[in-house]
């Protein structure tokens, strides 16, 4: 049996019993306990190797893995907990998108597959998402701006944007906001982004952490390791998502 399936052997076994105990009982036979007259001399017996009816498992080979296998299922649970989006019933592309990237802006990690895995093992890479929207205000005033979600996401409740019962509008603390009717610009830098309001090509937005540029201009080229991302949505009248991939070696 090589390692793989050992270990998948050993998973099996773990998931079945709640205690070590449990297991060695599973091995006794009612002949052992006829001629042993001792359920504790049994279990000895069974944890030692010298009866038994299956495979021979170590008590510290099973508790550690019953530890790992615990410590991955409380995982998963805060983190489901923690992503807003999981479960949701999502209306909208905008939406989809935005659930597609929360748990990766939330922790600052970039999801990868095997193959990127092995491709990038050296590599730490972290995702952080510009999202433009443009649309109207409850007075109906035309306002457009660019949201770090990053940010977004570690000081508001999104709950109510993947529940449908507001939707996500920039404001005057986002890295860029622009109220078409008032006339009035707004841009202030963020945790993860500087803004560079005085390029004459345009908005620019620098990544703290790798320092490389994201153009906004939408006839540009986004910049090194971005993307820009049109979104078709019924919910504005214009969204992009912007995503750059920052990577440092580990």
């Amino acid at each position: 049996m090589d390692q793989e399936e050992g270990l998948k052997a050993l998973d099996n076994i773990v998931t079945q019993f709640n205690a070590y105990e449990d297991f060695l009982d599973s091995q006794i036979t009612t002949v052992d306990l006829y001629y042993l007259e001792d359920e504790t001399l049994a279990r000895q017996l069974v944890e030692l190797g010298y009866r038994g009816t299956g495979e021979r498992v170590k008590r510290e080979d099973f508790e550690a893995r019953k530890t790992a296998i615990e410590i991955a299922r409380l995982a998963e649970r805060a983190q489901q907990k923690t992503l807003t989006s999981a479960g949701k019933d999502l209306q909208d592309n905008f939406l989809t998108a935005l659930a597609m990237r929360e748990e990766d802006n939330r922790s600052g990690k970039l999801s990868l597959n095997q193959q990127e895995t092995d491709a990038a093992h050296t590599l730490k890479k972290q995702l952080a998402s510009v999202i433009f929207i443009r649309d109207r205000n409850s007075h109906g005033q035309e306002i457009s701006g660019y949201i770090d979600y990053a940010h977004r996401l570690k000081t508001e409740d999104f709950e109510v944007y993947f529940t449908g019962k507001k939707r996500l509008l920039p404001r005057p603390t986002d890295i860029s906001f622009y109220n078409w009717d008032a006339d009035i610009a707004v841009c202030n830098s963020s945790p993860n982004y500087q803004v560079i309001a005085d390029n004459p090509e345009g908005l620019l937005f620098r990544y703290k952490r790798d320092r490389k540029i994201l153009n906004v201009d939408p006839k540009a080229q986004p910049g090194d390791n971005s993307t820009r991302i049109p979104i078709l949505t019924e919910l504005y009248i214009q969204a992009v998502i912007f995503d750059h991939i920052s990577r440092r070696k580990t």
